[in-house]
């Protein structure tokens, strides 16, 4: 992972530093569980199981850029960080930059359409997401 890329973030104004605070790395690991589980539910509409894990997503995303000590008011800068928080490629955080084209069409014009299987992987890529974050923040807590 490349902290200076992150740093150099910071200097162009595109995320802020900001102290880790590991109560709030631990709500959104736990919010970013609890929503992937609502996107998994088969009684809500897909349209609101495709919100849940995107929210899941973006919650888990910002749990591990929380964690290296930055923030960003941009979801989009919190997917593209994954590459230098968790090491992913950039095939893996573009799905996810996917689905926030497609929520914001939903947010901004109010259309979105969905099918099972984005829903699927989607939600397959969240649980990674969820799992890798836990791993980098189980992994650091145990160092002395």
């Amino acid at each position: 992972m490349s902290l200076a890329a992150l740093d150099n973030l910071a200097r162009i104004g595109q995320i802020k530093p900001e102290p880790r605070n590991a109560s709030e790395v631990r709500r959104m690991q736990a919010m970013a569980q609890t929503r992937l589980n609502d996107a998994r539910l088969d009684n809500l509409s897909p349209e609101g199981r495709f919100t849940s894990a995107y929210n899941a997503a973006h919650a888990a995303a910002l749990a591990a850029l929380r964690w290296h000590g930055y923030r960003s008011e941009n979801r989009y800068t919190v997917f593209q960080c994954l590459e230098y928080t968790l090491g992913w490629p950039a095939a893996r955080w573009r799905v996810l930059d996917a689905a926030h084209r497609k929520r914001n069409l939903a947010e901004h014009e109010g259309f979105l359409e969905v099918e099972e299987s984005d829903i699927a992987e989607l939600c397959a890529l969240v649980s990674d997401l969820i799992d890798d974050a836990a791993r980098l923040t189980n992994a650091i807590t145990r160092q002395p």
